[in-house]
């Protein structure tokens, strides 16, 4: 007689991506912002329990109107907390909330390698909180972006790229659309948390 397993059962690999994704889900947020063009969506990362959130800085542009909205559907009004040099794409929001916030943990970009899996959670297209998967294509060191397959779409930008432990290695920053294709064709791209790690340090120490 044998024990017959149930059909819903996950491998360890499965098992392992559900637990990063359900730890680090909370952390992430969707931003709505007002921009030029009308309305601007990206993804954000809360990297301080009081409420300060890392993303790109072209999600936002001036800043006006800026919406966050949680991973549990809760929204607040944002503002700027600290704007870095255009090129380097990178702005710190603050939100006012009444309890600490999950937040998300740095990782190490300069220990990546070409091949490693990757995981991305964003908000393509307003669908809040998708998890994607994938691998390091490669890595630019000229440009200073790691490139990665895994789906990065409009709404995705200042999300996360995480490591097999669920630490932030890079925050995805665009997609590759020689032909004017606004969706992902496999080619995306992603700022190394290193750097922004140097950008954070430019900050005055009592900005966090």
């Amino acid at each position: 007689m044998f024990t017959k397993l149930p059909s819903f059962a996950f491998d360890r690999e499965e098992l392992s991506v559900i637990s990063i994704y359900k730890k680090i889900n909370p952390a992430i947020v969707c931003i709505d912002s007002q921009i030029n063009r009308g309305m601007s969506c990206g993804t954000g990362c809360i990297i301080d329990k009081s409420g300060v959130i890392l993303t790109s800085a072209h999600v936002i542009e001036s800043g006006k109107n800026i919406i966050v909205t949680m991973y549990n559907g809760q929204n607040y009004e944002a503002r700027i907390l600290k704007h870095f040099d255009e090129s380097e794409d990178i702005v710190l929001l603050k939100i006012d909330v009444p309890q600490e916030l999950k937040t998300v943990k740095f990782g190490d970009s300069e220990k990546i390698k070409v091949g490693q899996k990757v995981l991305a959670i964003g908000n393509p297209f307003g669908f809040t909180g998708t998890l994607t998967q994938g691998i390091i294509s490669r890595i630019d060191y000229a440009k200073n972006r790691i490139q990665t397959d895994a789906a990065i779409n409009p709404g995705s930008s200042g999300g996360p790229l995480l490591n097999k432990h669920g630490e932030i290695i890079g925050i995805n920053q665009a997609i590759f659309n020689p032909d004017n294709n606004i969706s992902n064709i496999g080619i995306g791209f992603a700022i190394p948390i290193n750097s922004i790690k140097e950008y954070m340090k430019k900050a005055d120490k009592n900005t966090i």
